[in-house]
């Protein structure tokens, strides 16, 4: 990718630890193909019917509120929750779903994962997805809002949060900072 005076800059490519990976849900859907797969929002689950509507990939260049160079691939999987006299929809086949769009676009499996969630009237909203767990013989997943970040200010603290981690008191002769 080139920057505005041409440039070439590699990728920046930060990742939030709270968000769990496209190929982190695959695998763990893998073992539980034929369990129900029930997604949580606003503390409710998803009505039985529920459709993945359109699952949309893609790949980002973008610079950040400092400037920075950012580059990551995402899957965004849109579910419409409704109720049509079904009954909430395989593990399986919401991965052979995904599985499908990944292919025909060639991401990798380290994609960032987020879910647009509508009931067909209120709007559209952005949801990170936790891992899964099994409870009472189905899949839950809990989605929870996706919030904005300051990119350069959450690559700050993390630094800071490892520089005081590393600078504690050592056993060995020199310090780890030092």
């Amino acid at each position: 990718m080139l920057a505005s005076d041409n440039r070439e800059f590699g990728p920046v490519i930060t990742a939030d630890p709270q968000d769990i990976t496209m190929a982190g849900l695959l695998g763990f859907l893998a073992d539980h193909k034929d369990r129900p797969l029930v997604f949580f929002y606003e503390g409710r689950p998803v009505l039985p019917g529920y459709h993945v509507t359109e699952v949309k990939a893609g790949r980002f260049d973008a610079l950040d509120c400092g400037g920075n160079p950012e580059s990551w691939s995402e899957i965004f999987v849109q579910l419409w929750d409704v109720n049509e006299d079904r009954t909430h929809m395989p593990a399986g086949k919401f991965a052979a779903i995904i599985r499908k769009v990944t292919e025909h676009v060639g991401l990798g499996e380290a994609a960032k994962l987020t879910f647009e969630v509508s009931d067909g009237v209120r709007p559209m909203q952005l949801y990170r997805a936790a891992l899964p767990r099994l409870t009472d013989g189905a899949v839950h997943v809990e989605l929870a809002p996706r919030p904005a970040s300051c990119k350069p200010r959450d690559r700050w603290l993390e630094e800071e949060k490892s520089a005081k981690a590393c600078c504690g008191p050592s056993a060995g002769p020199r310090p780890c900072c030092g």
